[in-house]
């Protein structure tokens, strides 16, 4: 079972936390709140998850999102936000193709069987869709409004910077200067399983790298929160 209420990490960021089920797929968001209007890091993975993260808002009493940042195109990351009215949807700008794509495909409980039977490689993440998805009249794939090729500086000062990696070829972080907070979407993890091959591991050179930048927290879609070494914190 996900927990239902947000957990502050630093700050003004927050985050709704991964599902703990590795069968659900359900990818943490994070909140960056602001009285202009907050920043939401990823839409959740379909859209009941996102109204449970909606209420969670809410009932925090923080400020409504007005920018949606996709960390990268995957389902778990992009299926909830058509919950989400009137926000800017941001991401880099490889997602829009790769998206408009997935938009194209017929989604039903149907369609993800047929494609398990024809890839069970599929199987573990076709199941979590199923599961996330209970009725695919809901679903709509929602393009970005908003994209960038290297960096992107929102006006609540949130900075958004284009890495890449194995994952996902359009994987973007976030950082917030004023929590000293890095989200990282799913950066430095392998592949999907149905893509992956035996020589895939976790990107640790990536992971090295972004932990050399010293934030005080570091948060991914699906560990609870990890304290970095802020560079303003003495070592020793």
């Amino acid at each position: 079972m996900r927990e239902e209420k947000l957990q502050r990490v630093a700050g003004r960021v927050w985050v709704y936390p991964h599902d703990p089920d590795p069968d659900a797929i359900g990818a943490a968001v994070g909140v960056i709140a602001d009285e202009r209007g907050s920043v939401l890091i990823d839409a959740g993975n379909g859209p009941a998850h996102a109204r449970e993260v909606r209420r969670a808002i809410e009932e925090a009493g923080l400020p409504a999102p007005r920018w949606l940042v996709y960390t990268h195109h995957h389902w778990d990351h992009t299926w909830g936000a058509s919950v989400w009215d009137g926000v800017e949807v941001v991401a880099h700008a490889s997602a829009t193709g790769i998206l408009a794509g997935e938009a194209e495909r017929p989604w039903s409980h149907q369609y993800l069987r047929d494609q398990v039977g024809e890839n069970p490689k599929l199987g573990p993440s076709f199941r979590a869709r199923a599961l996330a998805v209970p009725d695919f009249s809901e679903l709509r794939i929602v393009l970005p409004h908003t994209t960038f090729e290297d960096t992107l500086r929102l006006p609540t000062g949130v900075q958004l910077r284009y890495v890449g990696g194995h994952h996902a070829p359009d994987s973007i972080v976030a950082v917030d200067p004023e929590s000293d907070v890095m989200l990282l979407g799913d950066c430095y993890f392998p592949p999907p399983f149905h893509l992956r091959t035996e020589a895939d591991t976790t990107d640790f050179a990536m992971a090295r790298r972004l932990l050399r930048e010293r934030h005080a927290y570091y948060v991914d879609s699906h560990s609870a929160p990890r304290k970095g070494q802020s560079a303003a914190t003495p070592s020793g």
